[in-house]
């Protein structure tokens, strides 16, 4: 190698360590690949210098300073993201967080759009998003307006009750309870009494239980010599039967036969009806006058005329 062509790589040399150490000097380090960005707020409660910033829950940098941007009170957040992870110009710097001590985060939304991503100097848009307290606050205002509520119905139904019970109902309710504590020893009393009666009459439950299981299987097997039964033809034979039943009633209410004849015939009711009055008549007579119906002699004297008596039926 010529003298020349070494004193030229020691000038190039000296160049690129000027202008890196003139670059360094001023804060910017060639060699580092992170990215200095902005965002602008009408509020950053909570956020301060060194404050984390995040991309989907990592830690990639840190909030450097916090200023005014213009006359209008916004303000610009500037931070610094060291990972070398590439996102678009348009991604979300969102300020997050907020515990009960205070203290906000930074966090980067990234959205992907090719040819526009994000470098030093770049501003992001900024958004306020809801911390902790916001968070409690939203929850615990529509708990705190129903404890509110019955708070003041607890207080209405408290004095209601106070109402309610005077002097004569907090008596009557102290002798319920104390009928309510002896009612309760007497029942448990009685329970102790059916204890023992089952204790004492197992046996005997176990032998019934053992019939009432024989008669369930008797009524099991009475059951399937039933269904074994021939219905239909003992359904046949009653309907037979009464169909003849039918037979005999038509023939009796008939006035063509003989037994319909003295059921329906009216002229013959009332002839046998007079001959029975006749022969009640007849027989009465026999009974008073029998001379006039019987004669008899032991000698064969031939009788005489018959002479009805004056009290007799002629």
């Amino acid at each position: 190698m010529s003298k020349e062509i070494k004193t030229a790589i020691l000038v190039i040399a000296a160049l690129l360590l000027l202008i890196f150490g003139y670059n360094y000097l001023k804060g910017n380090n060639l060699l580092d690949k992170s990215k200095i960005l902005y965002a602008k707020y009408d509020n950053v409660e909570g956020l301060a210098p060194s404050s984390q910033v995040t991309i989907n829950g990592l830690p990639v940098g840190r909030v450097l300073s916090i200023d005014f941007a213009d006359s209008s009170g916004k303000l610009v957040v500037k931070f610094v993201v060291e990972k070398d992870f590439e996102f678009s110009n348009q991604s979300l710097a969102r300020v997050y967080g907020g515990g009960l001590i205070g203290g906000k985060s930074l966090a980067i939304v990234p959205t992907y759009e090719k040819g526009q991503n994000a470098k030093t100097g770049d501003t992001l848009p900024g958004e306020m998003g809801e911390g902790i307290m916001e968070l409690v606050n939203e929850r615990l205002t529509p708990l705190q307006n129903q404890v509110e509520k019955v708070i003041g119905d607890t207080d209405s139904l408290l004095v209601n009750v106070n109402s309610v019970l005077d002097r004569d109902t907090r008596a009557n309710l102290r002798d319920a309870i104390a009928n309510f504590t002896t009612a309760s020893k007497e029942l448990k009393g009685i329970s102790g009494s059916v204890n023992a009666l089952l204790s004492e009459n197992q046996v005997k439950l176990d032998r019934t239980i053992a019939n009432l299981d024989k008669m369930s299987g008797n009524f099991a097997t009475l059951s399937d010599s039933l269904s074994q039964i021939q219905m239909g033809t003992m359904v046949a034979d009653l309907e037979k039967t009464i169909a003849d039943f039918q037979e005999i009633s038509n023939k009796l209410n008939s006035p063509e036969g003989t037994v319909g004849k003295l059921l329906n015939d009216e002229q013959l009711y009332l002839n046998l009806d007079r001959t029975a009055n006749q022969m009640g008549d007849l027989l009465q007579d026999m009974k008073l006058n029998p001379k006039r119906y019987v004669h008899f002699s032991l000698f064969g004297k031939k009788p005489g005329a018959y002479t009805p008596p004056k009290d007799s039926l002629q």
